[in-house]
């Protein structure tokens, strides 16, 4: 598996019920994804910095979302380029569902 951080400066701070509300706008485009496990937004403390923590059944599905057109469409909707990290994860502890995943 491989957990992908995407962040990006906003151009001015957003609250929390701001940042709510535009990314219910852009969550079912991330319903159904192939590859794609599981996507939390994020948002700074300070409402400067918005983003995703993405995690992939492997890089290649993540590398075949993260296009051009992905990048053309962060930088439209929230006034910056997005950063990408890439990372790798052996293992994660999901205590919702009470399972220890490992190599998906």
């Amino acid at each position: 598996m491989i957990t992908a951080i995407v962040t990006f400066a906003l151009p001015q701070p957003i609250t929390q019920e701001e940042a709510q509300k535009i990314f219910l706008s852009t969550a079912p485009r991330y319903q159904n994804l192939p590859g794609l496990l599981r996507k939390y937004y994020v948002l700074s403390e300070d409402g400067r910095t918005a983003g995703g923590v993405y995690l992939w059944q492997n890089r290649e599905a993540a590398q075949a979302v993260y296009d051009d057109a992905w990048r053309a469409f962060v930088r439209e909707k929230y006034g910056s380029a997005p950063q990408l990290t890439y990372l790798h994860t052996p293992v994660v502890v999901d205590n919702l569902t009470h399972e220890i995943v490992s190599g998906v």
